[in-house]
C-alpha cells in the first residue's frame, strides 16, 4: 500500500508519519516544500494541475492530509487551510480518483459548544474565528469532492513535540525555563484557564488516521477524534506542572492569555469544547487508549530532553 503524507514535518504529521511507516507492507511517501520530500507539492500556492502531475507519478493509494496553519493572518490561514484541501481535491480528481483522501480538521470548525455536552458531527458549525473557519471550509472541500475521502476533526491534541504555538506546548516551554521549579515561591503568570476543553493524546489522533487510511469500504464524511471529556485548562496546566516537578503558584491573570502563555487567542471565546466519539469508535473501531497524565509525561519527557538553557552550548 502506497501511502502519501502532506504536512509530515508538522506537529501531527510528524507522529502520523512515524505510526504509519510501522504498518506492514506499507510504503509512506512524504509530500510538501522540503528538499527531502518525496513529492514536491506546495497545497497553499500549486495550481491543481501542478498537483495532479505530481500525484499521478506518486500513484498512492492513499493521501493523508495533515498540513494546516494554525496561527498567522487571514491570508495564510484561508490558503493553507481552506485553498490547500480545495486544490488537492481538485488534482486527486484528476490524478488519483481511487485513492483515499484521509484530512485532518479541527474541533475549532463547531465553535462555541453547550456545557454539559458532547458535539456530534451531525451538529451545526459556527467556528469562532478565522482558524475554525478556514478549517471549516477545508472539510467542506473535502466532504463535497466526491472522493472516498474521510475528515477527522481533532479535538486539543497533547503529546511530545506539541509546538508553543498551542497551549500545551507554550506551557511546557514556559516550565523549561523555570530556573527553579522546586521553589514554592516561585510563580507562572498565565492567562484564563477557565475554558473545558477536549483533550486527545497525539499518538491516538496517528492511530485513528491509520485506522481511516485502511479502513474497507466507504466511511462517514467527517468523524470525531477527542478524548470525549471536556476537562478544564487549568486541569492541564496544573499536570503539566506536575510533571515539571514545579512547586510554586500557578497565577491566572485574566484575558485570553495571548500575552502570558495561558488560553488560544483564536479559542478565547469559546468556554466549552467536547467531541461525541462514537462515530469514530463505530466506523473505525477506534477509541482513545491514552489517559491525559500520559499525553502530559510524554509531552514534559520530549521537552525536557530538548530544552538547552540560555548560554548553554547544545551538545
Amino acid at each position: 500500500m502506497r501511502i502519501l503524507v502532506l504536512g509530515a514535518g508538522g506537529y501531527l504529521g510528524g507522529h502520523v508519519t512515524e505510526r504509519l511507516r510501522a504498518l506492514p507492507g506499507a510504503r509512506v511517501l512524504v509530500g510538501g516544500r522540503s528538499p527531502g520530500a518525496d513529492v514536491a507539492v506546495d497545497l497553499a500556492a500549486d495550481r491543481p494541475h501542478l498537483l495532479a502531475g505530481a500525484l499521478a507519478k506518486a500513484a498512492p493509494d492513499a493521501v493523508v492530509n495533515c498540513a494546516g496553519a494554525t496561527g498567522g493572518d487571514a491570508v495564510t490561514l484561508a490558503e493553507v487551510n481552506a485553498r490547500g484541501p480545495a486544490a488537492l481535491c481538485a488534482a486527486l480528481r484528476a490524478a488519483a480518483p481511487g485513492a483515499r483522501l484521509v484530512h485532518l480538521g479541527s474541533a475549532a470548525e463547531y465553535g462555541a459548544g453547550t456545557p454539559g455536552l458532547r458535539v456530534a458531527e451531525s451538529e451545526p458549525c459556527a467556528p469562532a474565528g478565522p482558524y475554525g473557519a478556514t478549517k471549516l471550509a477545508g472539510t467542506v472541500a473535502v466532504a463535497s469532492s466526491g472522493l472516498d475521502a474521510v475528515v477527522l476533526r481533532v479535538g486539543n491534541p497533547v503529546g511530545a513535540g506539541a509546538p508553543a504555538t498551542g497551549l500545551p506546548g507554550r506551557v511546557a516551554a514556559l516550565l523549561a525555563e523555570v530556573a527553579d521549579p522546586g521553589d514554592p515561591e516561585g510563580e507562572l503568570r498565565l492567562g484564563d484557564l477557565s475554558a473545558y476543553r477536549d483533550f486527545v493524546d497525539v499518538r491516538d489522533v496517528a492511530r485513528a488516521v491509520e485506522l481511516a487510511a485502511t479502513a474497507p469500504g466507504p466511511l462517514p464524511p467527517v468523524l470525531n477524534v477527542g478524548g470525549g471529556e471536556a476537562l478544564p485548562v487549568r486541569e492541564l496546566v496544573r499536570r503539566l506542572a506536575d510533571a515539571a516537578g514545579f512547586r510554586g503558584r500557578i497565577a491566572e491573570t485574566g484575558g485570553n492569555g495571548s500575552g502570558g502563555g495561558g488560553g488560544s487567542e483564536r479559542s478565547a471565546r469559546v468556554s466549552w469544547q467536547c467531541s461525541d466519539i462514537s462515530a469514530a469508535a463505530a466506523a473505525l473501531g477506534w477509541a482513545p487508549a491514552h489517559a491525559l497524565d500520559a499525553s502530559v509525561a510524554a509531552l514534559w519527557e520530549a521537552r525536557s530532553r530538548s530544552f538547552v538553557p540560555d548560554g548553554v552550548a547544545a551538545p
